[in-house]
Parts: C-alpha cells; structure tokens; sequence
C-alpha cells in the first residue's frame, strides 16, 4: 500500500465555505416550500395529495442536510436520497427543488470524498436503488388499470414512450451528478499538486539563492586569501632579507625593499580592481568554482562513510574542462548518490565512473537495490536535467533491466584540442 492510499488527499475546506453551504441549504429550504405550495395549488397529483404541513417536513428534511454537504457528504446524500423516496411515493406537490437537491447531493460526493472507492460505492448504490425503485413504480403502473392514465395500446404506446423518457432522463441526470464530481475532484486535486509544485519552486529558488550567496562569500574570501596572503607573505620575506643584510649588503636590501614596494603596489592594484568588481552590478563574479571534478573522491568517500559502499573510476586520460561544467558534473554525482542511499535500500551499492572520450565527458552514477524512488518524487531529476543541459550535455535517468537505477550525463567538449593533466582513479 503507498503512501497515498495510506494517507488519502483530503480537500481543503475554510469557514467561508461552510457559510456558503448554509446559505444554499436556506436558498433551496425555500424553494421547495414555495414549490410545493405552487405544485399543491396546481394540483400536480391531482385529488390525492397529503395535508400541507408534510410538504413542510419533505422541504425541511430534502434541504438542510445540504448545509453539510461538504463535511459530511455521504450522510447528506443517503438522507437526501431517502427524503426523495419518501416524497415521491407519498405523491408531495414538490417535483423541483428535490431533484436539484439530490443532483448536489450526488455531485459533493464525487467532488469532496477523499475515499474514492467509497465515494463510487455510495454513489451507484443509490444510483441501483432508484433505478430499481424506478422499474417497480413502471411495472406497477404497467398492471394498473387506470382510465385516466397514458394509452397502451399498440407496439410503441405512449405509455412506453413516456416510460422510456423517465429513464433516459434520469439516466442523463445521474450520469451527469457522477461525472462532474469526478471532474471538479480531478481539477481540485491538479490544482493542488500545481500549488505544491509552485511551493517546492519557490523553496529551491529561495536555497539556490541562498547557495548562491554562501558560494559568492566563499569566492571573495578565496580572492581576498588569493590577493592579501599572496603579496603579504612575499613583502614579509622581502622585509626580513632586507633586516639581514641591511649594514653588510646595502645594493642588495635595496632591491628587496624595492621588491616589497612593488609587491604592495600590485596588492593595491588587485585589491581596487577586487572592490570595483563587487560595487558594481552587472559586473562579473569571481569564477573559481568551490567543486571540481578532483573533489569527487571525496565525494565517494563522503558516500561510502554515510552507508552506501561506492566505486570510482575514471576512465582516459583527465582533460580541461571549464568550471561550469565541473561544478554541474560534481552536483548531478552528489544528487545521484543522495538518490541511491535514499531509494536503493538496504544492502544497497553504488558505481561511480568518470569517462573521458575524445569528443565528450561522461559520467555514470549506478546503483543496485531498488529501481523506483519510494514516496513522492521530488525536484532531484529535474534539476539534474537543468544542470545538463547548461553544460551543453543530455541526460539519461532510469530503472535498469537488472535492478538498481542509472543516471548518465554526457557533456561534449569543445573542438579545441585537450590538455592531458594525467590519469587518476
């Protein structure tokens, strides 16, 4: 049993929808009080009809249980159907309000049930009942011998043609209460997996940016590590040859301190163009990335030591790829291995390799145990494919034919030709 059949999607329902419900239980009170004293002065059922006071109750009891259609819709529509039997065979002058009662009734099942196969239960059972209270009543009337009734006589009489139309017309009004509760459920449930989805977006926009704020800090203080501890530690070498050999060698502290002049120059020169670079905003960042495609040892390892005993390999000779593409290739590994301890299972094992072709980089992450994610799949594939095809590259996500999941990635590399860095595994 999944999650969902455990746990069935219920519809939300606010305070504003409760009043609306009792205002239309009063709107349709109404209605059937005043159609049934108008159907009673017409004389809709001739002579026989009952004292006015039982078309009170009929409107009451066929009415107000809609106030709870929505919080209690099974109840609503058993009791509606009940009070609609009832009406009609004791011949109440009220033939309107009843049906569009039951109609709404027979509709907030299919739209509000969270149970669908208890909503589908309950409909066709009072969809049967009253067919079969339907064919009773056509048979009765069919042995009846009435004067007054609708003409037999002949292979089609109008006796049968009237007969034929209550039962096409209920038909069309049943199937019509089912089939828009289906829809207006169907369209509930996309509309709340649509805002869902809009949730889960904007948490991602808000931690990428939140990620992007955390790796532009990381890339300043690189750059500021990179100016500062570079020049500085050079100027204090300089500084301290210059001490020594001061009184002996005069030529030679001169032109250490004219190294360490210099060296603070072009700290100064660095540090400006550094701050110009961040107080203007369309000018570019810092492009050093945080994680290379070195860092995926570490990243195995970081797998492995976190239950998910893992192998890399890399296959070819290492080439130069740009930073974009080895921070994407870094993060569709880590996601593909979060994916595999999360999904795989127990005893669960994953493949790293890293492949260079002479026209491509590709990268296969596999993993046995299970080949379908457990629960709701969430945004890891998507914006696995996001990443992909910023690099230029495809991506291939599936179940494998004998068991486990596999996610390639392949990034075509530019027409230059390669520079070899040696091959490491």
């Amino acid at each position: 049993m999944t999650p969902a059949q455990r746990f069935p999607w219920t519809r939300p329902l606010g305070a504003d929808a409760r009043r609306a419900d009792l205002w239309l239980a009063l709107a349709l009170l109404v209605s059937a009080i005043l159609s049934a004293w108008l159907g009673q002065v017409a004389g809709v059922y001739g002579a026989e009809k009952p004292a006015f006071a039982w078309a009170l109750v009929y409107s009451a009891a066929i009415t107000l249980p809609t106030a709870y259609r929505r919080r209690a819709p099974e109840l609503v529509l058993i009791l509606v159907a009940a009070a609609f039997f009832v009406g009609v065979s004791y011949r109440i002058p009220e033939i309107y309000v009843g049906n569009v009662t039951l109609f709404i009734a027979m509709y907030s099942v299919g739209a509000w049930v969270s149970d669908r196969r208890r909503a589908t239960i309950v409909r066709l059972v009072v969809i049967v009942g009253m067919f079969v209270w339907l064919v009773a009543t056509t048979f009765q009337a069919a042995v009846s011998i009435d004067d007054e009734s609708l003409s037999r006589a002949g292979l089609f009489s109008p006796f049968a043609a009237y007969m034929l139309l209550q039962f096409l017309v209920n038909a069309a009004f049943f199937g019509g209460a089912y089939l828009f509760g289906e829809r207006a459920w169907a369209q509930a449930r996309a509309r709340d997996v649509l805002e869902e989805r809009t949730r889960e977006l904007e948490r991602e926009r808000e931690l990428t940016a939140a990620q992007a704020v955390a790796l532009d800090r990381v890339r300043i203080a690189r750059e500021l590590h990179d100016v500062v501890a570079h020049h500085v530690s050079a100027m204090g070498v300089q500084a301290g040859a210059a001490r020594a050999v001061l009184e002996r060698n005069p030529v030679a502290a001169r032109q250490a301190l004219q190294t360490v002049e210099q060296s603070a120059r072009d700290a100064l020169g660095e540090l400006r163009h550094l701050l110009e670079t961040l107080r203007t905003p369309d000018a570019e960042t810092p492009t050093d990335a945080t994680v290379h495609l070195s860092a995926l040892p570490d990243l195995v390892a970081h797998a492995t030591a976190n239950g998910l005993p893992t192998t890399f390999t890399v296959i070819g000779d290492p080439v130069s790829v740009s930073e974009l593409v080895q921070v994407n290739v870094h993060r569709i590994a880590q996601e593909a291995l979060t994916n595999a301890r999360r999904h795989g299972g127990p005893g669960a094992t994953a493949d790293v390799r890293l492949r260079y072709a002479p026209d491509a980089v590709e990268l296969e992450v596999s993993n046995t145990g299970r080949s379908h994610l457990v629960g709701r799949p969430g945004l890891g594939l998507v914006g696995m494919r996001e990443r992909a095809a910023a690099s230029g590259g495809s991506l291939e996500a599936g179940p494998r034919p004998r068991g486990g999941f596999l996610v390639r990635l392949r990034v075509p590399l530019p027409s230059a030709a390669p520079t070899r860095e040696g091959a490491r595994t």
